[in-house]
């Protein structure tokens, strides 16, 4: 039975305080209204030198990228279309990067979801959520890695998980096991960066409200995962930013192969 909880009011937006000071960013999937969004503003507002923003919707990329460099510079953004699943892509992205100065911080935020019973899920279904969300995040960190070590770079990579990673859930067996992976690319891949000073953690949302999501998810649903929830309300796309930006950050130097939870939903 769900205990009804009152909805908390949203607090309010913190401005930036320099936390990535002349850091060159790196975000995928970042043309929408959602976490990766929230990410490219937030690095922004967080005085980055750059951030190269990626996604698969060319249309929406150009939109974001002409508002970005009309409020922050356009010598501070660049957009770049880039498929996870494809390594000529990812290669392309992390080039850009290196023209603006090189990967300090890598955000892996592509993923895809989808609702189907393990009995009636077919390989096309499970191959293709397990490809974007689990195999695209290693490809991005292998990438990123690589061009950090090679500059010498003590950078940061900060993967996106879920937080049904960790617990059951109807019809998310592809989902579910896709972000559990994250979570140990995320334990692993630390392991073997930390001798070359780069740091991977991992952030583990629930519900983050944005257009796209109450597009497709029934309003009853909306209100039970809302209720799920300890504050009674989705978290905003930019909570979740920011704790990915203190992950980037000099205030987490000494966490690496870390999970963070963004809600009260651990099981």
């Amino acid at each position: 039975m769900t205990t009804l909880r009152a909805e908390q009011p949203t607090p309010e937006y913190v401005p930036g305080h320099g936390l990535l000071r002349d850091q060159v960013v790196v975000v995928t999937a970042a043309a929408g209204a959602g976490i990766g969004a929230a990410v490219v503003r937030r690095a922004l507002e967080e005085g980055a030198k750059a951030v190269v923003f990626s996604d698969t919707h060319e249309r929406r990329l150009a939109e974001a990228e002409q508002v970005l460099a009309e409020e922050f510079g356009a010598d501070r953004v660049r957009q770049l279309v880039c498929d996870v699943t494809d390594e000529a892509q990812v290669t392309a992205l992390l080039d850009a990067a290196d023209e603006l100065g090189g990967v300090d911080v890598m955000v892996n935020n592509a993923g895809l979801g989808g609702t189907a019973s393990v009995l009636e899920m077919t390989d096309d279904q499970w191959s293709k959520v397990l490809d974007i969300t689990l195999t695209g995040t290693f490809r991005c960190v292998r990438a990123a890695g690589q061009r950090m070590v090679a500059a010498g770079k003590k950078g940061v990579i900060v993967n996106n998980a879920s937080v049904i990673g960790w617990r059951a859930q109807e019809g998310q067996a592809h989902y579910a096991a896709a972000k559990a992976g994250v979570m140990a690319l995320t334990r692993c891949s630390a392991i073997d960066l930390a001798p070359h000073g780069i740091r991977v953690n991992a952030v583990s949302p629930s519900l983050a409200m944005h257009p796209f999501l109450e597009k497709v998810t029934s309003p009853e649903l909306l209100v039970e995962l809302k209720q799920r929830e300890a504050f009674g309300r989705a978290a905003e796309p930019w909570e979740v930013a920011n704790v990915m930006v203190f992950l980037a950050s000099g205030y987490s130097s000494y966490l690496t192969g870390e999970v963070i939870s963004v809600s009260s939903q651990h099981a």
